[in-house]
């Protein structure tokens, strides 16, 4: 009965709300560390032990653990204690502990069990991640290759786009989402003009040339061929149980013509 009253599933939902709120205003400048804010979220917490404790009481140890959603409750819980210790322990560096009370965030995932069909969507999302496996590990390697051929090139004009195979990396994935691609080109082409070719045998016109058209080849097949395609599989994969729920009727419709088309033969 204690159970029902105080942690059932409508007022833990509450609850779980009510404290990412509070955890969200937290981090406004004018109420950080807040010492009213910092109780609340504190009996939250104790809230959140008491209804674990409660739970395992009432359920049994093996019970309990038996539920995945308790289990996830309970490592989040669990994980969230130890911020509560800046409360009593005078501790130099807090920052790692208080960062800890933000696990708490995560059991706002709980509120995806109201979400309609929500097993076909995690099945959809299973099977498009898998369908488009290869396509992102392929623009993975594709992407450190062209990284470091850039890196090669570039690094000495462009450091802070080319400058080591990391920060090249970056850089080239950000043309694959077409995002300033042409912005990096230019700063090149405009280096490339203001300090010279730093070769006698290749003109500044030349490079710049080259320069433009190897980004404009980066954005072809890493963005618009690579990332589409990727899309494309995994857009398809998330749409197939529609497309099935389609050919099942359709097979449906056949067989039953077919056993029209039977008796009609009979009759004649």
């Amino acid at each position: 009965m204690f159970e029902k009253l105080f942690f059932s599933e409508r007022n833990i939902m509450v609850a779980i709300l009510l404290n990412a709120i509070i955890l969200f205003t937290l981090y406004f400048p004018a109420y950080r560390d807040n010492p009213t804010l910092e109780a609340i979220d504190h009996i939250f917490l104790l809230f959140f032990l008491m209804e674990a404790i409660v739970k395992v009481y009432v359920l049994g140890v093996k019970s309990y653990f038996r539920n995945p959603w308790n289990r996830f409750d309970f490592i989040i819980v669990m994980a969230s204690l130890p911020s509560v210790l800046v409360t009593f322990v005078d501790i130099p560096d807090t920052s790692l502990l208080i960062i800890l009370r933000l696990f708490r965030l995560i059991r706002l995932i709980r509120f995806f069990r109201f979400v309609p069909h929500l097993n076909k969507i995690i099945d959809g999302l299973s099977r498009a991640l898998q369908a488009s496996l290869f396509v992102l590990l392929a623009l993975i390697f594709l992407n450190i290759l062209l990284a470091i051929f850039t890196c090669h090139f570039y690094a000495n004009i462009a450091p802070e786009y080319f400058g080591d195979p990391l920060i090249s990396s970056y850089s080239i994935f950000q043309m694959f989402t077409v995002e300033g691609w042409n912005e990096i080109p230019a700063v090149i082409a405009q280096r490339v003009q203001e300090n010279g070719a730093g070769s006698s045998l290749i003109s500044s016109t030349f490079i710049i040339g080259i320069t433009r058209f190897y980004f404009v080849f980066v954005v072809l097949i890493g963005g618009i061929f690579g990332m589409s395609l990727a899309n494309a599989i995994f857009v398809d994969e998330m749409t197939m149980d529609n497309n099935q729920t389609l050919e099942n009727k359709i097979d449906r419709l056949q067989e039953e013509i077919a056993e029209l088309k039977q008796l009609l033969k009979k009759r004649s």
